[in-house]
């Protein structure tokens, strides 16, 4: 429909695959599954729950009506309670039993967790493929060296690989910390209004054992192995604040490298892809904009001040429950996934066809090697027999008058004007032989090659087959 809003991550951005899973669907088929598994497991624990009537509720897992939940809804103003109330239209024999001695947060916060496992797991892959995106890029160009910089100014020449480097290393970091968030990312179970359980006291009679084997036979149905030790109504939303760290940290990743490749493109050393019939402005036909890298910055500064809203709702809880956490979440969670899901769809296009521009490259390490070969020079003269601070001297003196010329439009002529200087003792052939820049990059294809050994298990992995909704 086109005459209504439709946000860019669902509309442009985001993939197919979590657009599907953050669906109204598939969330209200989660909810569906948790109220089955509480009554399996309920069943089995001796409450008064018959094979039919979860036979009966297993027959309509999918098949949800949304219609009567909506219509419910605008009658009692409570989402979960409307759902209850449809899914027992369809289950009449079981209508009695679904959510037993379960609270809204049963299903909501449940459901959420199983979403955010499934989705950052996604997004662990995607990552993946961006980091062996660029160790192949790192190795490829390890040896070739370039015009370093700092403050955006020329500096000690480096090597592509090893730029690129910096950028690999950062996104290794972001999948560490995915794996980390993961890890963590336990299961609430059922845990009644405040946390204490005890609702299910009530039902198994005071038997704690059974509430604990309850627990585990339903995050057992779904994949968990470990549930939060200790819980209020709602899992601890801490966790959603490490979630939406892990997200923001992929878009400084993201930012950082397309950000130095911007300023890369400007230099004509690097180039992101650009296809044969691209368009890179609507009034300037020559232009090659790095849309895609300045894509990546938008989408990846939104990312980053997502972490605020969860840090803001971990810190106001208000003791056992508070609702004011309900509908900042349900923007902020599933807006943060699809956003470092589009910020790393680019990244992954960008770092797979990255273009070199070698001559380029190679024509500004020609411009400014004289200037970045002084400190040897330097060197040298002293070795020779020279004073350090009046040979110093010297070498300022020419490179300022060196960097006049060439603001003038000029030609710098700094070796012709050092091999004049009979202070420094040079002929002008000596000092071309010190220009050879593979002399200045250091350990700069070592560092590449340590760097890429040591995260080879990660560089490793298989993906397993397509992305598919199982849950």
């Amino acid at each position: 429909m086109k005459d209504r809003y439709e946000s860019p991550l669902s509309g442009r951005y985001a993939s197919e695959y979590l657009l599907k899973l953050f669906s109204e669907q598939h969330k209200i088929e989660l909810w569906r599954k948790l109220w089955l598994s509480l009554a399996r497991a309920e069943k089995e624990l001796g409450l008064p729950v018959t094979d039919e009537q979860i036979e009966e509720l297993a027959a309509h897992v999918s098949d949800i009506n949304f219609e009567e939940a909506e219509a419910r809804e605008r009658v009692v103003r409570h989402d979960v309670m409307a759902h209850v109330y449809a899914y027992g239209l369809q289950c009449p024999k079981a209508a009695g039993i679904i959510h037993l001695g379960a609270t809204s947060q049963y299903v909501k916060d449940n459901a959420d967790l199983i979403l955010y496992r499934e989705a950052l797991r996604y997004l662990r892959k995607e990552v993946l493929k961006v980091v062996r995106n660029l160790a192949d890029f790192s190795k490829r160009y390890k040896d070739l060296p370039c015009l370093g910089y700092t403050h955006f100014q020329p500096a000690q020449p480096v090597t592509v690989g090893k730029r690129a480097a910096l950028w690999l290393q950062d996104f290794v970091s972001d999948l560490r910390e995915i794996d980390y968030v993961l890890s963590e990312l336990l299961f609430l179970g059922s845990r009644g209004t405040t946390g204490t359980e005890a609702s299910f006291m009530e039902l198994f009679e005071g038997d704690a054992a059974k509430i604990d084997e309850m627990n585990r036979m339903i995050a057992a149905d779904f994949g968990f192995e470990r549930t939060f030790p200790v819980a209020s109504q709602v899992y601890p939303r801490k966790l959603d604040s490490r979630i939406l760290n892990a997200l923001s940290s992929i878009g400084e990743s993201a930012y950082r490298m397309a950000s130095d490749i911007r300023l890369l493109m400007h230099e004509r050393e690097v180039e992101e892809p650009f296809e044969k019939e691209q368009i890179g402005s609507s009034a300037m036909p020559y232009k090659r904009n790095p849309m895609r890298c300045e894509r990546i910055c938008a989408l990846s500064r939104y990312l980053m001040t997502g972490r605020l809203s969860a840090s803001m709702t971990a810190s106001t809880q208000w003791l056992e429950r508070t609702l004011d956490d309900s509908a900042i979440r349900r923007i902020s969670m599933p807006e943060g996934f699809l956003t470092a899901d589009a910020v790393l769809r680019v990244t992954e296009n960008v770092t797979a066809g990255l273009v070199v521009n070698e001559k380029i490259i190679e024509k500004h390490l020609k411009d400014y090697m004289p200037f970045l070969a002084t400190e040897n020079i330097l060197m040298e003269a002293v070795k020779r027999g020279g004073d350090r601070q009046k040979l110093h001297e010297v070498i300022r003196e020419c490179s300022m008058e060196a960097t006049a010329r060439m603001k003038e439009g000029g030609e710098p002529r700094l070796l012709e004007s050092l091999a004049e200087r009979p202070e420094l003792g040079f002929r002008a052939e000596e000092l071309q032989g010190l220009l050879d820049p593979a002399d200045y990059v250091g350990r700069a294809a070592e560092q590449v090659d340590a760097y890429v050994a040591e995260i080879l298990p990660l560089l490793q992995e298989r993906e397993e087959g397509e992305d598919t909704i199982t849950i």
